[in-house]
């Protein structure tokens, strides 16, 4: 009876220190929902296995209980993220744990644009070969597809030379992640000149979403006018509610099935 007592005390202990344990492996994330942290994980991972990010890229969260935060991987490859990476950041970019690792150095991306627009939940940035070819190119990335009905309303273009005194093509401080916010305005896509882009939306799946059609879109868009011809590029009518689509940047596309095989593909690796 005493060996059934001690063992049963035994165990309550070791479940204890276990869920202690991982109360202190989320400290870094500033008690943000275990399904946030686990959808920011994923994130990574799906852009990661997608082709959108490769070892350089990131993508953030809003905290779901601080909206003047948000939550970004540490540095490190977006394959490699795992929950333990995660950090928290305020609007200014700077990381709220003093001891937090080194971070991205475009941390003011997340940060000038959860800033800037309180509607947006979810920030990605990438270097994806078929958009970048846009981002250096007087040919405008434009709706090829209906699942690329979020380009509708436009796609602007961010030059960081405009930026008075700044050097380089980084965007590592909140000056240059200002202007960057401020040329997406309320869009849900804006190119950088020669860097890549963002895409943002109201949750994160919708931000990968967007960033995997964004890529097939300039992919399929380059095809077309390598054909010659004319392209039929997507309207405002082609898109307008009811229609089964939306080119409103706060609103969802079809994401849902999508993102269960995303993760199951990236997930499974």
């Amino acid at each position: 009876m005493h060996r059934v007592v001690l063992f049963t005390w035994l165990v309550v202990c070791v479940t204890c220190a276990a869920v202690v344990a991982g109360q202190e492996n989320r400290t870094g994330t500033g008690g943000a929902s275990l399904q946030l942290i686990d959808d920011l994980v994923v994130a990574n991972r799906i852009l990661a296995n997608e082709g959108i990010l490769d070892g350089l890229g990131h993508i953030s969260t809003r905290h779901d209980s601080r909206p003047d935060r948000f939550l970004l991987s540490r540095d490190l490859a977006p394959g490699l993220v795992t929950a333990a990476d995660l950090a928290e950041y305020d609007l200014e970019g700077n990381p709220v744990n003093g001891q937090a690792p080194r971070g991205y150095q475009e941390r003011f991306i997340h940060a000038a644009i959860y800033k800037a627009r309180p509607d947006v939940r979810s920030v990605v940035h990438a270097h994806t070969p078929s958009v970048l070819t846009f981002a250096v190119s007087t040919i405008p990335l434009r709706p090829i597809y209906h699942m690329a009905a979020f380009l509708v309303p436009g796609v602007p273009m961010y030059e960081i030379r405009k930026v008075a005194g700044h050097q380089g093509m980084l965007v590592n401080d909140m000056r240059t992640g200002t202007a960057l916010a401020q040329t997406l305005g309320d869009k849900p896509v804006a190119l950088m000149r020669g860097h890549g882009f963002v895409a943002v939306g109201p949750n994160v799946p919708e931000a990968v979403s967007r960033a995997i059609f964004l890529d097939v879109n300039a992919r399929v868009q380059l095809q077309a006018i390598q054909l010659g011809g004319t392209v039929n590029y997507l309207t405002a009518a082609d898109v307008a509610p009811g229609g089964g689509q939306t080119a409103q940047p706060n609103q969802t596309t079809a994401y849902p099935r999508s993102w269960g095989i995303w993760k199951e593909r990236a997930m499974s690796r």
